[in-house]
């Protein structure tokens, strides 16, 4: 096979998403998006202020690392509720096991207030499927989540 020929295929077969968000790999289309939703070790009120802003931030980083979409987050002082796109390939078990190990060990490095808990998370975690014409009540659900105190 040429080198033109070559770079053509590999365009061809790069991941892409859609404007109603498929997911088109080579050989397969999807749609996958889970509402997660875990909490706080004894469901302290720790995510306030820079806490809260620092999770957001590492959330949307590990999200990308893991070719994760996030489509809404809402940050309760006692929990979080997090609506994503995923590839079929990753169980929602993994995503919500990535997230919050990778967010505790971090935020516990960065604010030692945090270190005094036995862990940041506890080890449960809700996960819902969503599919297309239930996610805007999940976006909509979320966002008003946001608004209350």
């Amino acid at each position: 096979m040429n080198a033109a020929r070559r770079q053509a295929w590999y365009t061809v077969s790069m991941d892409s998403v859609d404007k109603q968000g498929h997911l088109h790999r080579k050989g397969s289309v999807s749609l996958v998006r889970y509402h997660l939703i875990w909490i706080p070790r004894r469901r302290r009120k720790v995510l306030v202020s820079d806490v809260a802003d620092r999770l957001d931030t590492l959330l949307h980083e590990k999200a990308a690392e893991l070719d994760l979409g996030v489509l809404r987050l809402a940050i309760q002082p006692d929990h979080l509720h997090l609506f994503v796109t995923a590839p079929p390939d990753i169980a929602p078990a993994q995503i919500a096991f990535r997230l919050k190990g990778y967010t505790s060990r971090v935020l516990r490095q960065e604010f030692p207030h945090l270190r005094r808990m036995p862990s940041m998370w506890t080890t449960s975690y809700f996960v819902s499927t969503a599919g297309n014409v239930s996610a805007q009540t999940i976006e909509r659900y979320i966002q008003a989540q946001s608004t209350r105190a």
